[in-house]
């Protein structure tokens, strides 16, 4: 019988975000860790992200990647989910309850992630530019849209349908980069609800092993 093939996933060489976890290996690291299965880290600097031998793991140039074997993926989304698939502690064991863990999984990238990121980029990119000021204002509507419907689903529960899952793992990665931007402070359970998120034990292995490749230091 073969041995399992431990994983290897893909990093930033020198990460955009200064060691704060927001890079999207953040997500795969912790889906890792919550499951307990060991993996290795190849880190991939900008210009060779654009190199054929990467493209090949990943068509758009990005990060990151995870291969297993004969196996290789690529979005973060979808990496976890194989994760999540292959591993208990992720996913209900209820077929109803996993489905419904599936759609979270879906709504935090697809629904609550893109007027955020929107509005990153914006900050980021178009600060000089004419339309700016004015901008800004819709995309900021976007995001606190998307934050007082999840704010009014969450409530007062711990995580978003009953047990932590693969679901509350990408929300609470997608609200980090919500929060580092100061608009998480309208919604104190949001807030508490990530901070519950990185208290857990294999959160806070993920973020320091990311930590070590900005800081050079374990």
């Amino acid at each position: 019988m073969a041995l399992p093939t431990t994983p290897t996933i893909t990093a930033f060489e020198r990460s955009p975000d200064r060691g704060r976890g927001l890079a999207r290996d953040m997500r795969v690291r912790w889906a890792l860790e919550e499951v307990g299965q060991p993996y290795e880290v190849r880190l991939v600097s900008f210009a060779a992200m654009k190199e054929p031998a990467h493209r090949v793991l990943h068509p758009f140039g990005q990060i990151p990647t995870y291969e297993e074997g004969d196996l290789a993926l690529f979005e973060s989304g979808a990496i976890v989910f194989h994760i999540a698939e292959r591993h208990q502690g992720l996913l209900p064991d209820d077929a109803n309850a996993r489905a419904r863990a599936i759609a979270w999984m879906f709504a935090a990238l697809n629904t609550v992630e893109p007027p955020i990121i929107d509005r990153s980029m914006a900050v980021l990119f178009e600060r000089d530019k004419p339309w700016y000021a004015d901008r800004l204002p819709a995309l900021e509507d976007s995001v606190h849209v998307r934050l007082g419907e999840l704010s009014s689903r969450l409530g007062n529960a711990d995580w978003l349908d009953g047990a932590f899952s693969a679901g509350d793992l990408l929300m609470v990665t997608v609200l980090r980069r919500a929060a580092v931007s100061g608009l998480l402070e309208k919604y104190p359970n949001l807030s508490a609800y990530v901070a519950r998120g990185e208290a857990r034990p294999a959160y806070q292995r993920a973020f320091d092993a990311q930590l070590v490749v900005f800081t050079g230091k374990p």
